[in-house]
């Protein structure tokens, strides 16, 4: 193989891992002048792929979809099952494949034709493996589309409806696709909300790309899996309630971390919606409210009285004298 095809090829393999190279990074990457850059542009540009390229200091390089599968060895009908077989695969949550899984999606729909997009649609919609059945409903196009986001840094617009059914537009920048308990969620920076959340990837309805690159926000892996068990371990209450603390965002976030989920600014203070099976449950996060700070509740009844009478006599217990030892002196434990 020469030295002009393998370079052609490395340049390939930049091109699919990222939605837009600016033409200097590539340069330095490869080890050679913008102007080799271009020539080995256009070959691979006569090869059948379609790289297009935006002038201007930002300007750079993009891999696209063509009028024809690029010569991949794959003939249309190869390329429409190994697409359908990804995407089931994907929402079939592999154990120890669901990124590599992904990011083959990605790579191999970037560069399906509109036709062939068209053809995968319509089969993978038709194929429901009967594991599936039990699990929520994941669009594979949502999937897909959210794959390449997340991994080419490009905010989108979502819409997106809650548990409540209530639909709405969310702007986010995708960090990361993660499968857990039958479903798929996503985890991204809500630009409106300032602020990290985790969406349930059966709830999106579409997504709009922007082609708005953003810098990743850095965020440990042990932190990735905290946030989505927080997820996971959701579920509706059968008491809710809110606490409200004089104690601004910034600051509760820092003290309770990602258990701050929820957690809303109102001026100089923070409301915190909190729930359990039980009034025992519900009021533990109470329990962790910094020390000194003052707080009120919507605590709801008759909880609210049960609550109150349950510490009036802890409270009586802890001010009466303490109960003599049910050991003598003389013995041993």
């Amino acid at each position: 193989m020469s030295d002009t095809t393998s370079r052609a090829l490395a340049l390939l393999n930049l091109l699919q891992t990222h939605r837009h190279w600016p033409g200097t990074e590539l340069a330095a990457r490869l080890g050679v002048t913008e102007r080799t850059v271009r020539r080995d542009v256009d070959r691979l540009r006569d090869l059948g792929y379609r790289v297009e390229s935006t002038p201007g200091a930002a300007g750079g390089y993009r891999l696209e979809a063509g009028s024809a599968v690029p010569p991949l060895l794959l003939t249309d009908d190869e390329a429409v099952t190994m697409a359908i077989g990804l995407r089931v695969a994907a929402t079939q949550q592999i154990a120890g494949g669901a990124e590599v899984t992904l990011t083959a999606l990605a790579k191999l729909e970037q560069v399906l034709p509109a036709a062939l997009r068209r053809r995968v649609n319509a089969l993978a919609a038709a194929v429901q493996p009967a594991s599936a059945r039990t699990a929520p409903v994941i669009s594979p196009l949502v999937l897909g589309e959210l794959a390449l986001a997340a991994r080419d840094h490009e905010r989108v617009r979502l819409r997106y409806v809650d548990r409540e059914g209530v639909e709405s537009i969310r702007r986010v920048e995708p960090h990361v696709l993660s499968p857990a308990d039958r479903n798929w969620y996503l985890l991204c920076w809500d630009l409106e909300r300032d602020d990290w959340r985790t969406l349930r990837v059966d709830r999106i309805v579409s997504v709009e790309h922007t082609r708005v690159l953003f810098p990743p926000r850095e965020m440990s892996e042990e932190e990735v899996q905290e946030r989505i068990l927080l997820a996971t371990s959701w579920s509706p209450q059968k008491i809710e309630a809110d606490v409200v603390m004089e104690l601004p965002l910034e600051a509760m976030r820092a003290h309770f971390g990602i258990w701050a989920d929820g957690a809303l600014a109102e001026g100089d203070r923070t409301r915190w919606p909190i729930g359990g099976s039980d009034w025992r449950e519900a009021v533990y996060g109470m329990f962790y409210v910094p020390p000194g700070v003052e707080y009120t509740t919507d605590f709801p009844e008759p909880h609210r009285s049960e609550l109150r009478e349950a510490l009036g006599r802890l409270v009586r217990a802890l001010d009466a004298p303490a109960p003599p030892s049910r050991f003598r002196p003389d013995q041993g434990r």
